[in-house]
């Protein structure tokens, strides 16, 4: 008979060694994303996992969003693009998804918010806001380019033509003040420094920042995530000029090369709000895509906590933003940015 437990040590090798072994896994199902939501904003994590016979047979990361002023919500997972059960079979998923609606009303959050791939639970509201965007890369770096379509593959030869290089390390200073910059000129409040010094400090070697420039001056930047034969280009923004030069299209291009190189054999694109220019962006380098569905308990009967860019409030928030001086942006980003975990 399975046993419900919630973790207690973080991070956990016996817990990531079943995310690690399980095909469905993804890097954010990894115990050391507890840590990340605990250090940054004090945020306590709830991940349980279901044993039968001294084994792990399901797993579900569940963390505590508290905010003073918003709905308090209990989340798989925050700042992650993917959560919820893995498992070995639909009880265990069952049983955890039980254990997480239980504990969401013992704590009195306003909803439960699950991000999975698939919809699991027909009890719970589900949101389609999202797709991702994966591909198998090839072991051929000429198969991976005729695989990319004709008018994206002219924008990666435009952005080698324009001179531009690559570098791959762990220079935090540079990728923040770059993505600093970038989210503010997108209309979007910037995280804390902080996140990226811990997700340095905690994942260490399975993260890269890829840095594009022009004639020594940067361009573009990209932070990625290595899990199994997998690389995630996570966190992305570039300088007024990156356009110009393509720079988006040769950075990524590049990390496809320099993945395959480490043993990448697929690429994560990543999510992105449907009818969006990154939703378009990653479609034009044939990526096809696939609705990730989010699901909500919604405890307090509210609606489903979803920030559409498409909405006439949002996209008015957006613009006073990209107006906003960088000094100020930078000074109130991080302490709007809770909200958008």
């Amino acid at each position: 008979m399975a046993v419900i437990r919630r973790l207690s040590e973080f991070p956990c090798q016996r817990w990531n060694r079943f995310v690690m072994e399980h095909k469905e896994a993804t890097c954010f199902h990894l115990s050391e994303w507890a840590e990340v939501s605990r250090s940054l904003y004090g945020w306590d994590p709830y991940y349980l996992y279901a044993e039968d016979n001294g084994t792990i047979q399901a797993v579900l990361p569940l963390v505590h969003v508290k905010h003073r002023f918003a709905r308090q919500a209990l989340v798989s997972t925050p700042f992650c693009v993917y959560g919820g059960v893995i498992a070995e079979n639909s009880q265990m998923t069952q049983i955890l998804e039980n254990a997480a609606t239980d504990i969401a009303r013992e704590l009195g959050v306003a909803y439960l918010e699950v991000r999975q791939s698939i919809r699991s639970n027909p009890q719970w509201t589900t949101a389609d806001l999202y797709c991702t965007f994966k591909r198998k890369l090839l072991d051929d770096v000429d198969a991976n380019f005729a695989a990319i379509p004709r008018k994206q593959r002219a924008m990666v030869r435009k952005g080698a033509s324009a001179g531009l290089t690559v570098s791959f390390g762990h220079n935090q200073d540079l990728f923040y003040e770059i993505f600093a910059a970038g989210m503010r000129n997108l209309g979007t409040p910037v995280y804390p420094r902080q996140l990226f010094t811990i997700l340095l400090h905690i994942f260490g070697e399975n993260l890269e920042i890829l840095l594009v420039e022009r004639e020594g001056r940067p361009l573009a930047t990209v932070l990625s995530f290595y899990f199994r034969d997998e690389v995630l280009p996570y966190y992305a923004a570039g300088l007024p000029g990156a356009r110009t030069f393509a720079a988006f299209d040769f950075m990524y291009w590049q990390l496809m090369c320099h993945a395959v190189e480490k043993g990448a054999r697929k690429f994560d694109f990543g999510r992105s709000v449907r009818g969006s220019g990154a939703f378009a962006f990653k479609k034009n380098w044939g990526f096809e895509p696939r609705a990730l569905a989010y699901q909500y308990d919604l405890i307090d009967g509210g609606e489903v906590p979803t920030i559409d860019p498409h909405r006439p409030l949002y996209r008015g928030l957006t613009a006073a933003w990209r107006r906003m001086p960088l000094v100020f942006a930078n000074a109130i980003g991080p302490l709007i940015s809770p909200r958008l975990y």
